[in-house]
This record gives structure tokens, C-alpha cells and sequence, in this order.
């Protein structure tokens, strides 16, 4: 051992060093050369641990030379070290360059889903009539749902086989069972709970039922639900509401675009959109009516999408008075309807939309069509 420490050994590890140092070709390279010599295992450190088992004539002169040696190594790793910093700093530079003669790159950003859009311009269009947006719980109870709309406890709709329950004791209906609102109809219940007439709301948001998924079915839906309850409020002023709606909504640009998609050559005349009332029955309101439009598609012609001219969009009535006197209105002061709609039916017959599975599929080559 103590032959192994002479100076010419020193002299061997300090140019094998200087060697791996040179031929280090990446900083990680180099900090394994470091560990190799100057670590706490490594060759040099080595020798100066066996120090101790040197005659005292040979340690001290033998201890001066590894720490020279050391020394020589640490300046060589530093340069290394920065010839080698250098270097990739360099090398990151020309692949990161930026070419400032290519063309741009376009982001592609988001829009929002046809759904929402047909939400928003049919909300639009009932705040310029006057109408205000009110919201409610998607977990609802019974009472709000069904009891206070004037619905019998038989009623189908009631029933296990119709409507989401997450809590129902028994069978028979009761007020605190609690279930997945099935319209939108619960909100009105909840204004006119809170406030005295007037009222003139509009209840978009989402609804559920017991369906299973088809082209025109679906558990999940979107309704825009609409109600005004008002002294001297008759049939007329509902009638006279929803024919200003369609207006709007289905107006003549609206028309010419689905006349042309069809394959129709004419174009409806300015604002010349009708609705049609056919008697109907719905637990909360009496008088009740089933609306139809005049299909957008033909211009009431008939064609594939309508069959005979007329194409159902929502329903509606006036507001039954069992229903006022349940939220503490006084039928005799005041009178009201309300209507509803279904947003997916609605968005379907505005852009021939041919199955309400293809709104949740989340295929971005149909929802970026609009």
C-alpha cells in the first residue's frame, strides 16, 4: 500500500483525470468524472484517507503532492465545466431559434356549445319582452315539482318508472321526497312562493327523466320554461306573446336558409311566421294548448321534416287557479300562462339536426359547425 502512494502514482491519477476531463462530452459526463476522482469514494480521496499508514517522512511530503493534484483537477473540471455550459447553451439556442420569416400560426379557440347558443337567443329575446331569468335547484322536492303544479298523486309522472327519485319513503307521493326536477316548472313555484304579482320570468336550465336515449329522446334535457301572472292577463296576451317569440326566433333570414337547404326555391315574405294552438292537457294550467310553427324548413309546404306544413314546438296555457291559490295568489285579482319549451327540439328543427345523442357525443367535427 505504502508503495502505491508514490509520487509518479499521483502523477498517474492527475493526467488520467485530465484525460477523462478532455474527453467529457456533456456536463453529466463531466460530474461523473468528478465523483470518479474527487468524490467521496473516488480514486483520490482514496489515497489521502490512507494518509495515516505513511511513515511521518513520506506522509507530509506525499500529502502535498495529492492535494496539488486535487487542486490541478478541481481548475481543469471548472473549465471543462464552462467550455461545456457554453457549448450547450449554444446548441439550445440554434434549436430553439425562431424562424420570424414563417407564417403565423392561427390559435383555435372554443365556442360555445349550440345548445347554449340557442339558450341565450331565446333568452335574449323574452328580456326584450320584458321578461326577467330566474333560477332554481336541479334536486328538487317533491312538493315544488309536482304537488304545488297541481299534479294528482296518480299521475304518471310520479311514478318510479318516470322520475329520478333519490329519496321516496313509500310509494304514495309525498312532499319531502326527493327527486331530479323533471321541467323547469318547480322555479316558477319558487317566485311566486317569494314575491306578489307581477311576475313575468323566464326559467331556462336543465331537466330529467326516465327516458331511454334515442334520436329524439334523452335522460338528460334542456327546457326554457316561461310564466306572467298579472292582473287582466287572458288567453289572447299568451297567444299574442308566443306569436311575437316565433317571430324572432324563426325570422326571415332564419327562413331563407333552411328553405334553401331543403331545396325550396321561394322566400317567406318579411316577419310572415304563424303559429297554430290545438287543444291540449297539462296538470298546471287550464285552458291548455299544444303550439306548432309553421315548418321553417318548407314554409309550411310540407316536407320530410314536418309532413304536413306544422311543427310542434312547446306547450302552453293559462295558469290553473288551483295552482295560484296553492302559492298564495288570489285567482279572482289576478290571472297568468305559461309555456315551455324543449331546447334540444327547438335546436334541432333550427339546424336539422337529424338525432339529440349527436348534442352530448362531444364530436368536434359536428360541434364546431356552429
Amino acid at each position: 500500500m505504502i508503495n502505491m502512494l508514490s509520487r509518479e502514482d499521483l502523477q498517474n491519477i492527475l493526467e488520467e483525470g485530465k484525460t477523462a476531463i478532455e474527453r467529457a462530452s456533456s456536463l453529466r459526463e463531466l460530474d461523473q468524472v468528478r465523483i470518479e476522482y474527487l468524490g467521496k469514494k473516488g480514486r483520490l480521496t482514496s489515497v489521502l484517507k490512507t494518509l495515516g499508514q505513511l511513515p511521518p517522512e513520506e506522509r507530509k511530503e506525499v500529502g502535498r503532492v495529492a492535494n496539488e493534484v486535487r487542486q490541478k483537477l478541481e481548475v481543469d473540471i471548472l473549465a471543462r465545466q464552462d467550455e461545456l455550459s457554453r457549448a450547450e447553451k449554444a446548441e439550445r439556442l440554434i434549436a430553439e431559434t425562431v424562424d420570424i420569416t414563417l407564417p403565423g400560426r392561427q390559435s383555435v379557440f372554443g365556442n360555445r356549445h349550440l345548445i347554449a347558443q340557442v339558450i341565450n337567443e331565446i333568452t335574449d329575446i323574452f328580456i326584450g319582452l320584458g321578461y326577467k331569468v330566474a333560477e332554481g335547484p336541479e334536486v328538487e322536492l317533491d312538493y315544488y315539482n309536482f304537488k304545488a303544479l297541481n299534479t294528482p298523486a296518480d299521475h304518471p309522472a310520479r311514478s318510479l318508472q318516470d322520475t329520478f327519485y333519490i329519496k321516496k319513503e313509500s310509494v304514495q307521493p309525498a312532499d319531502d321526497d326527493i327527486l331530479l326536477r323533471t321541467h323547469t316548472s318547480p322555479v316558477q313555484i319558487r317566485v311566486m312562493k317569494s314575491q306578489q304579482p307581477p311576475v313575468y320570468i323566464i326559467a331556462p336550465g336543465r331537466a330529467y327523466r326516465r327516458d331511454v336515449p334515442d334520436p329524439t329522446h334523452s335522460p338528460m334535457f334542456h327546457q326554457v320554461e316561461g310564466l306572467a301572472v298579472d292582473e287582466g292577463i287572458t288567453f289572447g296576451d299568451l297567444k299574442g306573446t308566443l306569436e311575437e317569440f316565433t317571430k324572432q326566433l324563426f325570422g326571415r333570414e332564419r327562413q331563407v336558409r333552411m328553405l334553401a337547404r331543403e331545396g325550396f326555391i321561394e322566400q317567406p315574405p318579411e316577419n310572415d311566421q304563424r303559429i297554430r294552438l290545438r287543444p291540449h292537457f297539462f296538470p298546471f294550467t287550464e285552458p291548455s294548448a299544444e303550439v306548432d310553427v309553421r315548418c321553417i324548413a318548407c314554409g309550411g309546404v310540407g316536407c320530410r321534416i314536418c309532413g304536413g306544413g306544422w311543427l310542434e314546438i312547446l306547450g302552453a296555457g293559462m295558469v290553473d287557479p288551483n295552482v295560484l291559490i296553492e302559492v298564495g295568489y288570489d285567482p279572482e285579482r289576478v290571472s297568468g300562462f305559461a309555456f315551455g319549451m324543449g331546447v334540444e327540439r327547438i335546436a334541432m328543427l333550427m339546424y336539422g339536426v337529424p338525432d339529440i345523442r349527436m348534442f352530448v357525443d362531444n364530436d368536434m367535427r359536428f360541434i364546431s359547425q356552429f
